[in-house]
């Protein structure tokens, strides 16, 4: 049997967090587009090939390709951190009617398309960088061009009140790929209504 929860799978989440914390804003367009380009390069790579991957081996056969949105610097912005001051654990539904514990941390204000928008930043029980956060949100995207069960960022503080939010970087639940395993679902307050054509796409199955 297959491990059920995509938290034990750390290799995939560590590069990506990896990676958008390289991001910054003193990047050149040139430069920011070559290193999301080598970030969906090492993804497709560990989904095809890695011993981790959520694919099966006959998948893993017909694998040819991640599909993603064209990248678009604007989808990148920078959030104010707002603190929850009374921080609750919340027991987060996973796809398989099971439930996994994170503290409720603080809400990412930012403008994109125009609008504001606001989303839960959530943090691991369990996570020793006190700098990193977990955003799972679904969008008016989700369900026709990307996964229904919504998309994740891993993103980092990078400053006493601020988070970067990079949308070309938002990935799937490995449950979209494989059913499985057990993915958190984007809580009600990440649920944006507007399209974000931006980072991966659905897994064609």
């Amino acid at each position: 049997m297959k491990p059920k929860h995509i938290l034990t799978l750390l290799v995939a989440i560590v590069i990506i967090a990896a990676v958008a914390y390289t991001l910054t804003s003193t990047d050149s367009p040139e430069a920011y587009i070559e290193k999301v380009e080598a970030e969906r390069e090492r993804q497709f790579k560990f989904i095809r090939f890695n011993a981790e991957s959520p694919l099966t081996e006959s998948q893993k056969q017909s694998f040819t390709k991640l599909e993603f949105y064209p990248i678009d610097p604007t989808y990148k912005v920078k959030a104010l951190m707002v603190t929850i001051e009374n921080k609750k654990v919340r027991e987060v539904p996973l796809t398989d009617g099971s439930k996994e514990r994170y503290i409720e941390h603080s809400w990412a204000e930012f403008e994109i398309q125009g609008k504001p928008q606001r989303l839960l930043l959530m943090q691991s029980m369990d996570e020793s960088d006190k700098r990193n956060f977990f955003l799972a949100f679904a969008d008016e995207t989700s369900g026709v061009e990307t996964y229904g069960g919504g998309r994740y960022i891993n993103a980092r503080q990078d400053g006493k009140s601020s988070i970067t939010l990079d949308f070309n970087l938002a990935y799937n639940p490995y449950c979209a790929y494989n059913p499985d395993y057990a993915c958190p679902i984007p809580p009600r307050e990440n649920i944006l209504e507007i399209p974000i054509p931006a980072g991966e796409k659905n897994y064609d199955k």
